[in-house]
């Protein structure tokens, strides 16, 4: 097992600090006990930590993979990248072959608990950065979708893809094989029938030995699938209609809708009620030509919709501190309950004292905990917590420190200057102009002097942003990374008889 040293400088930072300083502090958190293990040097001069490819960084990976290695030390977090995404993953990767990580300028170790800890709430909030990279591919299949190009996927049953050209790109379209395409209208045409459910059509489709033509077996989630499916409707005005009425946006203009061609739906439904929110969806009519006539099409959504298990819409909502909320009197776990809806049509949630509904055994809090109200103080509370992480010596990046203490000792000559020339000047050795030369220094040296301290807090500011915000993270936190950070940082909250409230920390 081997001890890697790991150095990179980026291109476009000339001034920032060398590989091989970087290796020097890097080799000084060597422990006694480290001396004799095998100890191997990575370096890469002139890579950008925007990114994992670069040469020494993948030698050492796979010298990771193939478990001959114990510890990994790098000089400061970002050297091993400045993505968040791309840090969590390695850090991942360092656990799944027990691999230790230091750094040797920021107190950070996964040895240890505490290391652990922020590690567990690094992976958190890569939550967010896996987010945005979805946003973007998002956005950019949506563009494409608009434009009438078929999105890739699984290759719907009953057509190929064949070569065309579509606003002068080369892309593929969907055309209809001629078999399939006939085993598509006759299973739309059966269940279309009153009395036919997804069973029976299955049924005789089996009895009729009309499989799929590629081999496979049909079921009642696949002809389910294959009902909705917009994509082998003869798409007209009635089918505008039919998604207009469900509040899908409608890409393509009415005009288009002339009863030839397929569509395409995209993007996903929202269960807020007990009819799913279908306004994040979009329609687009694409170049190939439909296979079931409109009226055909719409009947089959209709019993589909009929047969449709309704849910209740006010189904039990939990609340992201579940769990967590403990009655100080009885010791049991207080859940969540529905409550009565206000007047804006919203539903009141509150904590309940499990030892007082299950077991009988306790009288709970005198008032109404409500879940909302609790959740707002905690957030607050843990918004603090986040922002003391941010601040605390043991995880704050300490930034260049050899660059800050050089501008520190910079600061001190000019701050002795400044001394010595206010002596001279209350001692009265100078005259008028003499005087008005040593006040025009004075002024400089302060400039001077501000502009250090400045450059001081730049390099500690941003430092602390590259890795460890996690205050700043915290305030876009959905509902998942909330509850994911509440069960990493918080060990109970304890809810008194007098509904007084105590938070027992992690940290």
């Amino acid at each position: 097992m081997a001890i890697i040293l790991y150095a990179r400088k980026s291109v476009e930072r000339e001034n920032s600090i060398s590989c091989e300083t970087q290796l020097e502090y890097c080799k000084s958190v060597i422990k006694p006990d480290e001396r004799n293990e095998k100890i191997i040097t990575f370096i890469d001069n002139g890579f950008s930590g925007g990114n994992v490819n670069r040469e020494g960084f993948q030698k050492m990976m796979k010298l990771v993979r193939k478990d001959k290695v114990s510890k990994v030390i790098v000089y400061k977090l970002d050297r091993i990248s400045r993505s968040l995404l791309d840090f969590v993953n390695i850090l991942q990767e360092f656990k799944a072959h027990k691999v230790e990580f230091v750094s040797s300028q920021e107190s950070f170790d996964t040895s240890s608990p505490y290391g652990e800890l922020i590690v567990k709430i690094l992976m958190v909030f890569a939550e967010f950065e896996r987010t945005s990279a979805i946003n973007r591919v998002t956005q950019a299949y949506a563009h494409r979708s608009e434009m009438g190009f078929y999105m890739g996927g699984r290759q719907p049953y009953g057509f190929e893809l064949v070569p065309t050209v579509i606003h002068n790109i080369k892309t593929k379209k969907l055309n209809p094989i001629p078999f399939e395409a006939d085993q598509i209208r006759y299973i739309f045409e059966v269940y279309a029938q009153e009395n036919v459910s997804l069973r029976r059509l299955l049924d005789i489709l089996i009895s009729e030995n009309k499989k799929p033509l590629n081999g496979s077996d049909w079921s009642t989630a696949k002809i389910s699938t294959l009902l909705k499916n917009p994509i082998y409707v003869k798409a007209d005005s009635d089918i505008y209609d039919y998604y207009d009425s469900h509040g899908v946006q409608i890409v393509t203009d009415i005009s288009m809708f002339t009863g030839e061609y397929g569509a395409q739906l995209y993007g996903r439904t929202k269960h807020k009620s007990d009819n799913p929110d279908w306004s994040d969806m979009k329609l687009v009519l694409l170049t190939h030509t439909g296979i079931v006539d409109s009226d055909i099409w719409l009947k089959c959504q209709r019993k589909l919709e009929k047969n449709k298990r309704i849910t209740n819409s006010y189904s039990n909502q939990t609340s992201w501190l579940a769990g967590k909320i403990i009655c100080e009197k009885c010791g049991y776990t207080m859940t969540t309950i529905k409550g009565k809806i206000n007047k804006e049509g919203e539903m009141r949630r509150y904590f309940n004292c499990t030892g007082k509904s299950h077991k009988k055994i306790c009288t709970g809090p005198k008032l109404s905990i409500y879940a909302k109200d609790l959740e707002d103080m905690i957030y607050d509370c843990i918004f603090e917590k986040l922002s003391e992480l941010k601040g605390r010596n043991s995880i704050k990046t300490k930034g260049n420190t050899a660059e800050i203490n050089d501008l520190k000792l910079k600061i001190k000559v000019i701050e002795k200057s400044e001394k010595q020339l206010m002596d001279t000047m209350l001692a009265g050795g100078f005259n008028n102009d003499l005087l008005n030369f040593a006040n025009q220094k004075a002024t400089q040296l302060k400039k001077d002097r501000l502009d250090l301290y400045e450059r001081i807090e730049k390099l500690k500011s941003k430092e602390t942003d590259t890795i460890v915000n996690f205050s700043k993270l915290w305030k876009t936190a959905d509902y998942n990374r909330k509850k994911a950070v509440a069960m990493i940082i918080i060990h109970k909250i304890i809810i008194s008889e007098d509904n007084s409230v105590k938070i027992i920390w992690n940290i």
